[in-house]
């Protein structure tokens, strides 16, 4: 293939690499040194995880662990333009300044959808395993490219603005991969199973109501502990959704893959695990309280909720 997710995690571990290089000699950051080490760190996992043994990944992960528990992070100074300065190139620009921005979601679009499983010879263009993926990688590569051109900046103000945009997230970067690593932990335990067990204990199995509720509340929870729904549904669908409310009650598949998964993403609202969703933003915009994100939307996700949860027991009760 032409272009794999390889490439795509290449060119993220050597901007990510670049970035700790300049953490490293940013004398203005107190923690310079752990701050450094923590996204050097990260950036090894990414670049060469694929040919570093597991077990070295992991104590590289708990290195990072114990550096975050420290309070070894620390933003620095990232010699941003001035006020004056920002101001000028938005008056020079105007709405231009969307199109980079806008360049991502299009050519991701474009490139999943047009050259997912074209060939050139024998070579495919996007990687067949994850299109859209490398797709997102190539735009946002584009759009760094088209950005630089329509600011006149250099590849090294693109990485110092990187850089700056990493020490904003922090800890939260590494969230999604070890989230996923959980979500994969707990369906080779056997959680799924365990809460089958429980649920045949707990609530009586004709109970169609009970079962719903929990499922979806379950649904909600684990991707509060997890920060993805999609790591949550394989458990709560091996220990509910299919012994009881499909196998036993009849239910759509269909329908219950697609309530439940919205149900998770009302966990989703109310968790900071969901880093990319409710801690970057905060930490974006430099909001002095974290958790803000969250607080508002809670109401919003537990209405939610509870019409998913009322939702799926009414289409279940009609197919019974």
């Amino acid at each position: 293939m032409i272009f794999s997710v390889e490439f795509i995690y290449i060119i993220m571990g050597i901007i990510g690499l670049c970035c700790s290089i300049y953490t490293f000699s940013d004398k203005a950051n107190p923690r310079r040194h752990l701050s450094g080490l923590f996204y050097l760190l990260y950036s090894i996992t990414i670049l060469f995880g694929k040919v570093i043994p597991p077990f070295y990944i992991g104590l590289m992960v708990f290195a990072m662990v114990i550096i975050v528990g420290m309070g070894g992070l620390r933003k620095g100074s990232y010699g941003e333009a001035t006020d004056q300065e920002k101001e000028s190139g938005r008056k020079r620009l105007g709405s231009k300044l969307f199109i980079p921005a806008l360049l991502i979601p299009v050519i991701t679009v474009i490139g999943a959808k047009g050259f997912a499983g074209v060939n050139i010879g024998s070579l495919a263009i996007l990687d067949p395993a994850n299109p859209t993926l490398v797709a997102l990688g190539i735009a946002c590569i584009i759009a760094i490219i088209t950005a630089m051109v329509m600011t006149k900046n250099t590849p090294v103000t693109a990485v110092k603005e990187s850089r700056r945009l990493l020490e904003a997230i922090g800890w939260a970067v590494v969230l999604p991969q070890l989230l996923a690593t959980l979500g994969t932990i707990f369906t080779q335990a056997g959680v799924g199973g365990v809460v089958a067990d429980f649920i045949t204990k707990v609530i009586p199995e004709n109970n169609l109501f009970m079962v719903v509720l929990v499922f979806c509340l379950g649904m909600a929870i684990f991707t509060m502990i997890m920060g993805n729904a999609f790591a949550a549904f394989p458990v709560m669908a091996a220990g509910i959704a299919l012994p009881f409310l499909i196998h036993q009650f009849g239910a759509n598949p269909n329908h219950i893959a697609a309530i439940s998964m919205f149900a998770g993403y009302c966990g989703t609202l109310m968790t900071p695990m969901a880093a990319n969703f409710n801690i970057v933003p905060a930490a974006l915009l430099d909001l002095k309280d974290k958790n803000h994100v969250i607080r508002i939307q809670i109401p919003t996700a537990l209405c939610v909720l509870a019409f998913n949860i009322v939702l799926m027991y009414f289409l279940v009760k009609l197919e019974v």
